[in-house]
This record gives structure tokens, sequence and C-alpha cells, in this order.
């Protein structure tokens, strides 16, 4: 019995495909849905860790109908209690060069690291797998490989090393310890920590002084500026530019992301077609 762990519901899709494929993989899909690599790590006095993560999203995402709630950790301590009670169960953390997954695999290794005989890392930073035409490419997320890739990668999976868990145990520590809005990943399983607005530049520098949908934008900061938040807290951004000045909306920011438009302060451009239209 396999548990194997997974950040975000894209990059869990060809891993459960490979596991219904490969009978050596036999096992459960946990798929984490927090993203670690941003905001507050540190929790109020008699508050959960589960807690404070809800209260970050549904402030970050504050208009959902049905309220946020973060259960990860619930989950990760009843595979822990798993692996305690079973002789046979092993639990695989896949790790892809983000700084979800790279966060994730520090936070995991707090609760997992001592089933460390127990416990393997698949890692594919760095290494090369085919796409669908056969050419080879370097992938930043298991989103991006082909379930029949999975399988193969299964031989990647191995155990830490006792210097390894320390040394990476400690990194989580560390980022804890900074609480910092965001969080990047500078290599291996490194990360850094940056503020809240860290992104902010890349948001205006998709924006101009004529209206956007906000929604356009968001997507193009995702794809040209390669952002990994996800695009509910790009939103967040967003309005938060917004309130500072930084940006002016037309239409009810409030609302979802293709409702309204964005656009820098300052005097619009005119177009060659507004001028002849205002001659």
């Amino acid at each position: 019995m396999i548990f194997h762990i997974i950040v975000g519901d894209m990059a869990s899709a060809p891993l459960k495909e490979a596991v219904a494929l490969e009978p050596q993989m036999a096992g459960t899909v946990v798929v984490l849905k927090d993203l670690l690599h941003l905001g507050e790590l540190v929790k109020a006095e008699g508050q959960s860790f589960s807690d404070l993560r809800s209260a970050y999203w549904n402030k970050v995402i504050p208009h959902e109908k049905t309220p946020i709630l973060t259960n990860d950790l619930e989950r990760v301590l009843d595979i822990s209690t798993q692996l305690h009670n079973s002789d046979v169960a092993t639990a695989w953390i896949w790790l892809a060069p983000s700084p979800a997954d790279v966060s994730a695999y520090h936070w995991l290794l707090g609760y997992l690291g001592k089933h460390r005989e127990k416990l393997r890392v698949v890692n594919i930073a760095g290494l090369p797998f085919l796409d669908e035409n056969g050419k080879l490419y370097y992938p930043k997320n298991f989103s991006q490989i082909l379930p029949k890739e999975i399988v193969k990668a299964r031989r990647l999976a191995r155990q830490l090393t006792a210097g390894e868990l320390e040394v990476d145990s400690y990194e989580w520590q560390k980022i804890v310890e900074e609480n910092a809005g965001v969080r990047i990943h500078d290599g291996g399983k490194k990360l850094v920590s940056k503020t809240d607005d860290y992104y902010d530049k890349a948001i205006l520098s998709i924006c101009s002084e004529q209206f956007q949908k906000a929604s356009k934008v968001i997507k193009q900061t995702l794809s040209k500026m390669e952002v990994p938040t996800g695009d509910l807290w790009l939103v967040w951004r967003i309005r938060t530019l917004i309130v500072q000045g930084q940006l002016i909306a037309q239409g009810d920011s409030n609302k979802a992301m293709n409702e309204f438009e964005i656009r820098l302060p300052g005097e619009p451009l005119i177009t060659t077609e507004e001028s002849n239209t205002t001659a």
C-alpha cells in the first residue's frame, strides 16, 4: 500500500492515471490542496494550523459561497498513523521543481520524517521527460507529464538519508520563523522568503493605460511572467493594487475576474479609431 502525496488537482490527474496503469504503484493518491508557498505560517495562541491556513485563504478569496476549509494536516496525520500501524505501507512524496511542491516537501517532513524507512521521495528536478511527440523537455510540474512517463519515474523513488532529513527539516523551521507572505523556489530544495507584493511588479508590467479585462491580465501574468501562484491569488493582489491606487478599476472588482477591467493610472491612450471618431 502506497500513499502517493502530491500538490494540486491538476498535478494529481496524470499521477492517478499512472497508479491505475502500474500494479507496482498501487495505492491511494493524496492531493494536498493548500499552497504552502503563499501566506502566513505562524498560528496564534489557541489556533490550529488548519484554522490559520483556512483563514488565510478566506482572506485571499473572500467571496466564496462556502467558506474554504483547509484540512491537509489532518489527512497527513492520518497517513502517519497508518504508517505506524502497518508493516507494509509506505508514503511517496512527489516533488517537482516548483515553490508549492518544495514548500509541501519540507512541511511534510515534520510529520512523516519519523517514518524515514517507510518514506520515499520522487524528485524530478532537472530530469528530462518525453512529450507526446517524443521530444525531451524538463517539466516544472507533474501536470505537464504524461501518465506513462510518470510510471517510468517511479524508479526515482528513494529513501532520504538521515543527513538529508536533518538538513531539509531545518529549512522549514527557517521558513516558518521568517513567516513571509511569499516563498519562491531558489533551486534544488531551497526556498527564499519574499513579501506579499513580490509579484505586483509582474502584474503591473502587463497592464497599460487602456482598460483590459482583469482575467486577461491574470492569464498573461501567469503565462508570460511564469508566476506560480494561481489565478485567484493574483485577483487578490489586483484588488489590493486597486485599493492602493496603483490600478484603476472599471466595474465591480469584488466580482469574478472576467467581470471587471483594470488599467494603470494616468490619461488613457487614444487609439487611432477613437481619434477619428472624435474628429
